[in-house]
């Protein structure tokens, strides 16, 4: 079993904390983080990360603030730090394992922050001696909780931390525009809610799915103007979108799992009519 309590109970208990407790995490603890971390490489659509446990720094921490609200990140006494050479799913693969790595962490009493942005050339690639062909697209603080203020409650308001698109929205049968009743996802509603709870950058919940008989079509419903723009691309930013669809992939399989439901994903566009050119097809769940 690769958590200790329901993978379900971990996802709604995970929350993007902003505010640690400045007590470093026993030996022991980080010894089972670092022991998941090495075992933690290869993502279901077969990229390879590393990932590294680090120790935070009051430069770590200085380097966030020019990333909005990352900015306020108090008190963390660590940082998990992925880094994954250019392959065509590689950020998908990363969000997933990514993800993976930050339920085990909650899983063991610590709370964690996606910290998604410009980490490729930044001191956080210096830490894990990134080669030039890999990339970091996201890095995620850790550490213990501390309660949240009354500064940090308002950033959650503000980031939309606790707003998700309805159902209907999300989930659709055969095609787009006809969304999916909940009870004609029979065994799949579980896993469908864990995707629509997840975390995603600026909360855009880019994820579509459509459920084709026994196959789920995974789509990104792009935000205009994000992603694939040259001002990324010249910057070397990381497509955040691609590493929210791997976070979704992760909460559906860990769930169905649970529930017994056997599947694999391929990558298989299905004919489906897309209504516009902000969808686009990531990966099938054939369960």
């Amino acid at each position: 079993m690769l958590y200790s309590k329901p993978v379900t109970e971990i996802i709604r208990q995970r929350f993007s904390c902003r505010r640690y407790f400045e007590k470093s995490i026993e030996d022991d603890k980080k010894e089972r983080l670092i022991g998941f971390l090495s075992s933690n490489g290869t993502g279901p659509l077969g990229s390879s990360v590393r990932f590294h446990l680090v120790a935070a720094t009051e430069q770590d921490r200085s380097s966030l603030k020019g990333l909005g609200t990352y900015g306020v990140i108090r008190g963390a006494t660590g940082f998990i730090i992925g880094a994954v050479r250019h392959s065509k799913k590689n950020l998908e693969d990363y969000g997933y394992l990514m993800e993976r790595a930050i339920l085990y962490a909650t899983d063991i009493g610590l709370g964690t922050c996606w910290l998604g942005g410009t980490f490729t050339r930044s001191r956080f690639a210096k830490k894990i001696s990134a080669a030039n062909t890999e990339i970091i697209p996201a890095v995620t603080s850790i550490g213990y909780r501390a309660e949240r203020g009354r500064f940090e409650g308002t950033m959650h308001q503000i980031v939309g931390a606790d707003n998700r698109q309805p159902w209907e929205n999300l989930f659709f049968r055969k095609k787009f525009g006809d969304p999916l009743p909940p009870d004609e996802a029979e065994s799949y509603a579980g896993p469908l809610a864990m995707v629509r709870i997840g975390p995603s950058a600026s909360n855009k919940q880019p994820w579509r799915i459509i459920k084709d008989g026994n196959i789920w079509h995974f789509y990104i419903q792009r935000t205009k103007g994000y992603g694939n723009t040259l001002t990324f691309k010249l910057l070397r930013l990381a497509d955040l979108q691609r590493v929210d669809m791997g976070i979704a992939m992760s909460h559906f399989e860990f769930t169905a799992n649970e529930l017994g439901l056997k599947g694999k994903w391929v990558v298989k566009e299905p004919q489906i009519e897309k209504p516009d050119r902000l969808i686009e097809y990531t990966v099938s769940w054939a369960g």
